[in-house]
């Protein structure tokens, strides 16, 4: 991959919020593989010789077709909470575009490499050049739609995240069957719910309108269910899992955001990642 030019990289930032843009670089993880947007809590946290507050981050993942600066003010919420982010861009999509994985029929392909280079992404946020800004024993994942699926397929493996919060996603592949997004033998490899296993009871919010057109809620439904079964033979409290839905939203397709519910949406989110990643630091008076 490239370099970023400095104009690039002014174009990027000039899409965020003015309170964000300033605690906010652009790098690429795992080997620069991965582009990512990297936004922190702290003033000059990048800076030489910085001393940043180790905080918790959230591992966010974009949907099909769009890119990581979308939706901006998701991360300024965080950011005010005492969270920091890290969102990168799928395989094929922002800095790392190809048309062919923007396709419906590419998606889990692209949740298979993605889940795949997830794992260097969170060690790269240890390296010397971030100053110990993220706190790598309290790093939540999440994602909205393909993004989400991401993150449901790498949770099928062990792991140290310690929550998750995915949008308008599934982990119950056999309800897309007969859509172009249902594609073998990825579909059957990668199906989270035939892969539970491995997933280890960590805090759950889904959040989904009741009349999504791409992927239908009884196709998440299903999935909490097969999760609460999982949780309660862990011996684990089958109330850490959430789902929260809306009868309708607004939103494009009912896919894409939660239109005129976003801002309640956005606050369960955030406040569900404060509940299990620690609260915001006191201010000093």
């Amino acid at each position: 991959m490239t370099g970023r030019s400095d104009e690039q990289v002014a174009e990027r930032l000039a899409r965020l919020p003015n309170a964000l843009r300033s605690q906010t670089v652009f790098r690429s993880l795992s080997g620069a593989r991965v582009p990512a947007l990297l936004a922190h809590p702290d003033a000059g946290w990048m800076d030489a010789g910085a001393r940043p507050a180790a905080r918790p981050v959230v591992l966010w993942m974009h949907g099909r077709t769009v890119n990581k600066e979308l939706d901006p003010g998701r991360y300024l919420r965080w950011q005010r909470a005492g969270i920091a982010a890290c969102a990168i861009d799928l395989p094929g999509h922002g800095e790392r575009a190809d048309e062919a994985y923007q396709q419906a029929d590419h998606t889990l392909m692209l949740a298979e490499q993605c889940a795949g280079e997830i794992d260097g992404v969170v060690a790269a946020l240890g390296a010397p050049e971030f100053n110990g800004a993220f706190d790598l024993d309290r790093v939540a994942i999440g994602g909205m739609s393909a993004g989400g699926i991401v993150a449901l397929v790498r949770l099928c493996r062990p792991h140290r995240f310690r929550a998750v919060a995915v949008e308008a996603t599934t982990g119950d592949f056999a309800p897309m069957r007969g859509r172009a997004f249902f594609v073998e033998p990825w579909a059957d490899r990668l199906n989270p719910i035939d892969h539970l296993e491995d997933w280890a009871a960590i805090p759950f919010l889904a959040l989904h309108s009741e009349a999504d057109e791409w992927i239908p809620v009884g196709a998440m439904r299903s999935f909490v269910g097969a999760l609460r079964a999982r949780y309660g033979a862990l011996g684990a409290d089958p109330a850490m899992i959430e789902m929260h839905t809306w009868p309708k939203t607004g939103a494009p397709y009912e896919h894409y955001g939660f239109g005129k519910v976003s801002n309640e949406a956005k606050n369960l989110q955030t406040e569900f990642l404060i509940r299990h990643l620690g609260p915001p630091p006191a201010v000093e008076s």
